[in-house]
């Protein structure tokens, strides 16, 4: 493998990458989910007359835009010009509020496929009013079943629609579950049919449970990811091997604070990084790198420089708590730091 050094990008390489995004159009499909982030007071935690189980008192509570949805957010705050979300929602009231939250933000809602046979993906999350700290299991809204033939195929029908409109196409395979996740085998193929149909069109995915079964476009996992996926084909956890098996023009295996390794069909390079200490919250950090490093890609063809770009970007958001972003200023900011 190629190492190669830490080399800073320079005013005029990140100028340039946030001058070309705010011209392109993005579509994030997979799972969009409501993150629902309740500040409970354990002062509070009155046991129930009826069970005698101590309640969860929550005070107050906000809404985000998560798993795919934080994406959005990633690439709006960069400026990226247009930016649609296609997912699955319930007809309930969480999709009304991830709705909204997701318009707040002007993201493209349009897309958004509507069942009354699910419920929306939600993570609802508590915080200690007293120290802030997420310190409670969190409780997760998750979907079992397979999707319908007419759900499916609407999902697929409207990843056609969008991705004629977009530049850049970013899967998020967030789903633990073996099924009830957006990304299904039909929106898989898909996927690989416009990547083959589209060569020049940027189809990124980031897969946490089933990267070895996307064919023909760029993966990103993290190394844990990337060695279960080598368990699963009962391969040796050589990384070539499992971009080979997808046929994917670029796989990219994170390492967090070490950086990230390129795979292509000539050979292989290590990207390093600045590694950040203390991090306040490295949740999303997955998402954010993704969301930086998709664009400078389709702005500049480099994938090196789209590697450096998406840590950079990561290495503001993991300083905020939640799942952070960062705009042009801070990247602009950050970037002049780390050449100092």
């Amino acid at each position: 493998m190629n190492q190669i050094d830490q080399a800073f990008l320079s005013d005029a390489q990140v100028r340039d990458v946030l001058s070309r995004i705010a011209n392109l159009r993005a579509l994030v499909i997979g799972d969009i989910c409501l993150d629902r982030w309740c500040i409970y007071d354990p002062s509070l935690a009155e046991a129930s007359r009826e069970t005698g189980i101590p309640r969860i008192a929550v005070i107050s509570y906000e809404v985000t835009p998560g798993a795919g949805g934080t994406v959005s957010n990633n690439l709006v705050e960069m400026g990226v010009r247009d930016v649609g979300v296609l997912g699955v929602l319930g007809d309930d009231g969480p999709a009304f509020e991830l709705r909204r939250a997701l318009e707040s933000r002007n993201v493209d809602t349009s897309y958004l496929v509507t069942s009354a046979e699910t419920q929306t993906f939600t993570y609802t999350k508590f915080l200690n009013v007293s120290t802030g700290e997420e310190d409670l299991p969190r409780t997760d809204f998750v979907n079992v079943n397979p999707w319908s033939s007419d759900v499916e195929a609407a999902l697929v029908s409207q990843l056609r629609v969008a991705a004629a409109e977009a530049d850049v196409i970013l899967v998020s395979d967030q789903a633990e579950t073996e099924v009830g996740g957006v990304v299904t085998a039909a929106v898989r193929k898909t996927l690989a049919e416009i990547g083959r149909d589209a060569p020049r069109k940027t189809v990124w995915v980031d897969s946490r449970m089933r990267p070895e079964h996307f064919r023909g476009v760029i993966v990103k996992v993290n190394q844990e990811e990337a060695e279960m996926a080598c368990d699963r084909l009962q391969i040796k956890r050589d990384f070539s091997l499992l971009r080979a098996q997808t046929h994917s023009p670029l796989f990219l295996v994170t390492h967090g604070g070490d950086g990230v390794d390129i795979y292509s069909a000539s050979g292989a390079n290590s990207v390093s990084t600045e590694r950040v200490e203390d991090p306040v919250d490295i949740c999303g950090a997955g998402d954010s790198f993704s969301a930086g490093a998709a664009m400078a890609l389709a702005a500049t063809g480099d994938p090196v420089l789209a590697a450096r770009f998406g840590n950079l970007v990561a290495s503001i958001t993991i300083m905020k708590r939640g799942t952070g972003t960062a705009s042009p200023d801070e990247i602009l900011d950050q970037a002049e730091l780390n050449r100092r």
